[in-house]
């Protein structure tokens, strides 16, 4: 099939300048347009970046997190004395956000360079671990990974995802305060209509990630009735109707700039999340739980058939009148509703993965085939989104089509693959120095093919306790509460500050001051053993 004309000029959006920071220069020049109008025109009309440039985005957290395991497991070999609650946080927040910080900002063109200085500074840790190791130090490499593959962890918490939800809500959270900043790529921020935008990935991550630890997949609901299970799905979504209503009646009152064609008039992500939540609690009851990928293909396809043999690509984009009217409820919040098909889609899709994840298994070679499992089956699906954007239409984020679903997923499996791969090289990194402990990653414990004495230090007092100074930890036990100070601070940093007039050095304070009082509020909650729920 011959590629369509709105494929075309997407992808010439994509190859022209940004004419963005041109529409901006002549923003500030105009005295009649107030604050509010001119943000609202800075962070719309964009077309996105390449996927390949997302990608590698993706993937250099996970770097970050094994650089960060390994200098634990360094600083522990060659300090006998703890660090403290504040020297722990410190280095979690210098390693684990600064740089998140940095490539959403005056990074973002040099990642490339980053990933190789954070892999060479990854690479010296690890050869000193291997060179100072304590446990198998006269014998060759070969049979210390012979050994080690024979090694068992206990698999009833997966590190990997819960670095991924973190990691998806430290983007996320930076981003939304960083896009209204000069400093901020432009090609990062949410697309207009068609393109792959960095920000773009977040919800759609947000969703991908909430699905692969939901009561369904974790198996909270096993007993019980049908309609016991249906009420539980319902009364718990009663928080996001509260904040989808506080967000808008907030939202409103005072006058805040909106993307308009995000969601609507009315309609915001929290609502999304509602629909979501109820329509695959349905899904959930009327199909297998490992069925749940046929699911998320039949609905992508059927969505995107509509999208191209019916009105409905035009009543998104043009509403029912084909003259962009807002008026109902409908025409109103068109791209709010309507992309919800494709959440579910995703949605579905994280629930296969999450199911699969979660699989009981001991052995490390075992989470070496999945690791493997899950990075083919993104390579996949990242060759059929290039089929798709080729000979069916371009990715877009406003309606949620075929192929926004397949990028979402492909995007989450790479990043979850990749932090897979970062825990099995940790372990390895643990099994090599005796008592070594990191917090969020495997325990170690004791394998039937191991010596006594060696298991013996895999299964150490220090090792069986779930060390508590962890900011990952911290943030994956707080999410939702992170993701709404993130909102409050970042509504309070516009209210208060110029960002569209702000200089680089002062928007990277900003920037890092704002992370840096979210990740502490969450990190004392944490210290104070609280896990604020409403549900």
């Amino acid at each position: 099939m011959v590629m369509n004309r709105r494929n075309v000029e997407a992808r010439q959006g994509k190859r022209q300048p940004d004419p963005q920071l041109l529409l901006f220069s002549s923003l500030r020049k105009k005295k009649k347009m107030s604050q509010k109008q001119m943000k609202e025109a800075f962070v719309s009309n964009h077309n996105g970046t390449s996927v390949l440039e997302i990608t590698q985005g993706l993937c250099l957290p996970a770097l970050c997190v094994l650089c960060r395991g390994l200098l634990i497991i360094l600083s522990q070999h060659l300090c006998s004395s703890s660090h403290t609650w504040g020297t722990r946080f410190f280095i979690d927040f210098v390693i684990l956000i600064v740089p998140l910080v940095a490539t959403l900002t005056i990074l973002s063109s040099f990642v490339l360079l980053e990933h190789l200085a954070v892999i060479i500074i990854g690479a010296g840790m690890f050869y000193h671990i291997y060179c100072r190791r304590t446990c198998y130090a006269r014998i060759p490499v070969q049979k210390i990974l012979e050994k080690f593959l024979k090694i068992s962890v206990e698999s009833e918490y997966i590190p990997a995802i819960s670095c991924f939800r973190v990691i998806n809500s430290a983007f996320t959270a930076v981003a939304i305060l960083a896009v209204d900043f000069p400093l901020f790529p432009r090609r990062f921020a949410k697309t207009e209509l068609y393109g792959t935008g960095a920000m773009d990935f977040g919800v759609g991550g947000f969703v991908f990630g909430t699905a692969m630890v939901s009561p369904e997949v974790r198996r909270k609901y096993m007993k019980g009735s049908t309609f016991y299970h249906l009420t539980k799905s319902l009364y718990s979504v009663w928080p996001l109707v509260f904040l989808g209503i506080g967000r808008l009646v907030v939202i409103k009152s005072i006058d805040y700039q909106e993307h308009l064609t995000e969601y609507g008039v009315h309609w915001n992500f929290f609502f999304t999340l509602i629909v979501v939540k109820l329509i695959t609690s349905l899904l959930l009851i009327i199909f297998p739980l490992n069925k749940s990928w046929i699911v998320a293909i039949s609905i992508t396809v059927l969505y995107q058939l509509a999208l191209d043999f019916t009105p409905l690509r035009k009543l998104i984009l043009y509403g029912t009148d084909g003259s962009g009217t807002r008026v109902g409820l409908l025409n109103a919040n068109r791209e709010g509703i309507i992309s919800t098909l494709g959440y579910v889609a995703i949605h579905m899709a994280g629930v296969q993965t999450g199911s699969y994840v979660l699989k009981k298994r001991s052995h490390i070679k075992d989470w070496i085939k999945v690791a493997y499992c899950i990075l083919l089956t993104a390579i996949s699906l990242f060759i059929s989104l290039y089929i798709v954007q080729v000979n069916v239409e371009v990715a877009s984020r406003r309606m949620a089509n075929l192929a926004f679903c397949i990028w979402i997923v492909a995007s989450s499996l790479i990043l979850l693959s990749s932090l897979l791969l970062v825990d099995i090289i940790l372990s390895f990194a643990k099994f090599l120095i005796k008592g070594a402990q990191v917090p969020c990653s495997w325990k170690l414990i004791q394998s039937p093919a191991t010596n006594k004495k060696h298991s013996e230090s895999l299964v150490s007092e220090a090792e069986r306790r779930e060390p508590s100074l962890c900011l990952i930890t911290a943030m994956n036990r707080n999410q939702l509460i992170f993701f709404l100070l993130s909102n409050v601070t970042t509504g309070l940093v516009n209210l208060l500050v110029d960002t569209l007039h702000s200089s680089t050095l002062w928007a990277l304070f900003v920037l890092n001051l704002y992370m840096f009082t979210n990740c502490l509020v969450i990190y004392v909650l944490h210290l104070q053993d609280k896990t604020i729920k409403f549900w």
